[in-house]
């Protein structure tokens, strides 16, 4: 793949077959020698400050054009049809300007490929389909692609200045709070490709997230819905340094912004595939031609595809907050303890109820499928161990294993309920009292606190400075500290995890 990157962790594609990659929501970048160091110190200060005032002037003009051909239009006049006249003339200046910010911006090689693909008309193909979504920057092909309607987030359209440009594009904005947003984005998506009226073509990114571009996650349907023809476009970005991609974990925007600017040019490619006429099948069932289409996509990228989503995305990084014993990986242990029938069992509840990990702390692989109720040979039990196992020992630490499978049978109960099991789970003396070295590994893991920070909750929490606490004597000291008002709180379920 582009640029600098390191596996965490390996996961499925949806064939079953073992993709050895990327964690997809993770990205690292680091100047790691004193040459990159030393030219971006020196573009620092001879490029970066040329490029940014340029870029600047350019934009500011651009938005004050879209604020003049916005004028006297609500967003509901915007919804309802579409420009005409001056206001959709005044497009193409805008244009102009936007396409010279990416060629200030150093993207002086968009590679177009593919153009024989292109319809020469909106309605042989209303929807764009762009993969993978991995970057601010890849609002270089909405440029290059003559400004379609996109399907963005509703906060982009409060950013400044960028946000009177993606209004003028007349979007479909999606509200991710407000629980009607699916159903009226598919609804107006469906307006809008089915209508006669000369609307743009609408836009999306169906992943709905940025990952590393080391796979295609899971395709929202909400733009197949219409059962239209579609047209798929990649993006890729073949530089020796990636400084695009833009994750959930990983360098932050303005980081990402001064080292693609000090670059003395970036590259990209965009890649036109033929379009995608959808079969009566698939115009029946979006999600299918939503899967369909991204494993075109995926074959033309040379990449795999994982069941991933924005959904999961929040459950590693909630992970990795609290701690959790293999944080990085408990999409994987998800979706591995689905496929052995653990997740439907759920029999770690009753082997922490059993008190399970006090009599054996530390088991082989063979020995965690047996107290599973699994076959040891199965790949996938194999695989579950082998994410739990210690490089040290060659063991696996069978507390870590059970709080993991807790957190994911609690991740949407109030965090309350996960301590208790941890409690228990690491309590190896079954008392119901654990002492400062086992409280700090307690919070250590599903409390997201460090040593000292657990050294001293446990000191305030433990009033008689009796040596060691129960959990509900540290819950009465919880809910009078504000700090861990995060414990009592319940995350609202998903609603589904593919759109």
């Amino acid at each position: 793949m582009n640029g600098k990157m390191h596996s965490e962790t390996g996961a499925f594609s949806s064939d079953g077959m073992r993709a050895e990659i990327l964690n997809p929501f993770v990205h690292k970048l680091e100047l790691d020698n004193t040459y990159d160091k030393i030219k971006t110190a020196i573009f620092t200060v001879i490029l970066l400050p040329f490029r940014v005032i340029v870029i600047c002037y350019l934009i500011v003009t651009a938005w004050f054009l879209a604020c003049i051909g916005l004028y006297g239009l609500s967003e509901e006049d915007l919804r309802r049809k579409p420009m005409t006249g001056w206001r959709s003339k005044l497009r193409f200046s805008i244009l102009s300007l936007m396409r010279l910010v990416v060629v200030v911006a150093g993207f002086h090689r968009v590679k177009i490929l593919g153009t024989e693909h292109a319809p020469s008309d909106r309605r042989e193909a209303p929807v764009v389909v762009i993969a993978p979504h991995s970057s601010f920057f890849d609002a270089i092909a909405i440029v290059c692609l003559g400004a379609p309607s996109v399907v963005a987030k509703a906060d982009t359209a409060r950013l400044p200045f960028i946000g009177q440009l993606i209004n003028y594009t007349q979007p479909v904005y999606v509200w991710r709070d407000d629980p009607n947003s699916r159903a009226n984005t598919i609804k107006e998506i469906i307006q809008r490709a089915t209508s006669k009226e000369d609307w743009p073509q609408i836009l999306i990114f169906p992943e709905g997230t940025c990952t590393n571009r080391s796979c295609l996650i899971t395709f929202k349907s909400g733009g197949f819905y219409p059962g239209v023809p579609v047209q798929p476009v990649t993006i890729r970005y073949p530089n020796a340094r990636d400084t695009v991609t833009w994750t959930w974990e990983g360098p932050g925007a303005l980081k990402l912004l001064w080292l693609t600017l000090t670059q003395v040019h970036s590259s990209c490619e965009i890649e036109f595939l033929p379009v995608y006429y959808p079969s009566e099948e698939e115009r029946r069932d979006p999600k299918l031609y939503a899967r369909n289409v991204r494993d075109v996509m995926a074959k033309a990228l040379g990449v795999p595809v994982l069941d991933y989503t924005y959904d999961d995305c929040r459950l590693i990084a909630k992970a990795k907050q609290l701690g959790i014993p293999s944080a990085p990986s408990v999409r994987e242990v998800a979706e591995l303890r689905a496929q052995l029938g653990l997740e439907r069992s759920q029999i770690e509840l009753h082997l922490i109820a059993q008190g399970a990990a006090r009599r054996a702390r530390w088991l082989g692989a063979e020995e965690l499928a047996r107290r599973l109720g699994v076959q040891p040979a199965a790949d996938d039990a194999q695989r579950l161990a082998q994410l739990f196992t210690q490089p040290s020992s060659g063991l696996i630490y069978f507390p870590d294993y059970l709080l993991c499978a807790a957190f994911l049978m609690t991740q949407h109960a109030p965090l309350t309920q996960l301590l208790s099991y941890a409690f228990k789970l690491y309590d190896s003396t079954g008392t119901g009292r654990v002492n400062a070295a086992t409280f700090e590994e307690i919070a250590g893991r599903c409390l997201g606190l460090c040593q000292e920070d657990a050294h001293n909750t446990f000191g305030q929490a433990d009033l008689d400075e009796k040596g060691w606490l129960t959990y509900d004597e540290f819950i009465a000291f919880a809910q009078k500290k504000s700090f861990f008002s995060f414990l009592f709180a319940c995350e609202s379920a998903p609603k589904s995890k593919s759109q």
